[in-house]
């Protein structure tokens, strides 16, 4: 009889999930999918299970937290996948002080359990990959064809299934490919912002464009360049509006329109708080 328990004091609008109960044909034919999502985790949140007629895959995709499994108590951070079996007891846990981005699935069916051996025949069940982009990237897709059922949602599922798991087999071999694929998407991202930092960009529209999961593109942004994209577009804009300040004779709401910034005061807030001094000062002090 499975046990499950499942804590959180704050809820959070990040946890999104996806329940599926199997129709009878995929029980008997496909791999099959019972639970999918993404999770930012609240303060107090934990997950034990035991007898679970399932099977595991989670990515980490901020913060961390801990995996009791297998008798064995692991710290998982940023980057950090696993790969559980549910009929063994185990519980895992965000960490309070750095609370945890989660994405997973839970899924059984088919080969699932011979699958799983040739895994742990290779590798531990934590393991961290060079890239998570097609992990991430897979589960998205999943959750995008079951968020509504048609007829034949259970058989791309189930390919989604196959291809998870031999990613999880050929993991070694496939992160340097998926690795190097991340690094030109993320120049792409950087060529782009740099040419359109005046204009209305948005986290969603970014992802949009360049298909890649927000929370993902957030993630690999800061750690690639060292700073988030907003951070990054507020840069440039102070930068061009410090050269429009010295080089031109317009009005600071002018500045701050050319510059990308719908509001006056919100420019020179965040113009003060780059350079500590507001945007009338600086134009004085490289003009006289």
């Amino acid at each position: 009889m499975p046990h499950i328990t499942e804590r959180g004091t704050i809820p959070n609008p990040l946890d999104s999930r996806i329940v599926k109960t199997p129709s009878a044909i995929a029980r008997r034919a496909f791999f099959y999918l019972q639970e999918c999502g993404h999770l930012k985790a609240g303060v107090g949140q934990h997950t034990g299970r035991q007898n679970s007629q399932s099977f595991l895959f989670a990515v980490v995709l901020d913060g961390k937290g801990t995996l009791d499994y297998d008798k064995q108590h692991r710290e998982l951070e940023t980057g950090d996948c696993f790969f559980i079996d549910c009929r063994i007891p185990h519980m895992y846990q965000s960490n309070p002080e750095s609370p945890w981005e989660l994405t997973w699935v839970y899924f059984n069916g088919c080969t699932s359990e011979e699958y799983y051996k040739l895994f742990r025949a290779q590798l531990p069940s934590v393991f961290h990959p060079l890239s998570t982009m097609k992990f991430v990237s897979l589960i998205q897709e999943m959750m995008r064809i079951n968020a509504e059922s048609y007829a034949d949602t259970e058989v791309l599922t189930s390919e989604l299934l196959v291809s998870l798991l031999t990613m999880l087999l050929t993991v070694n071999s496939i992160s340097e490919e998926a690795d190097t694929v991340l690094q030109t998407k993320l120049k792409t991202i950087l060529s782009f912002i740099d040419a359109n930092f005046t204009a209305d960009l948005c986290l969603d529209d970014l992802a949009s464009r360049f298909d890649i999961s927000k929370y993902y593109l957030t993630r690999e942004f800061k750690q690639a360049y060292g700073e988030t994209i907003f951070q990054h577009i507020i840069g440039l804009r102070i930068n061009y509006a410090k050269r429009l300040l010295r080089f031109t004779d317009k009005s600071v709401e002018e500045i701050a329109t050319l510059c990308g910034f719908n509001d006056q005061s919100y420019f020179s807030k965040q113009f003060k708080k780059a350079e500590n001094i507001t945007c009338l000062a600086f134009r004085r002090r490289w003009r006289d």
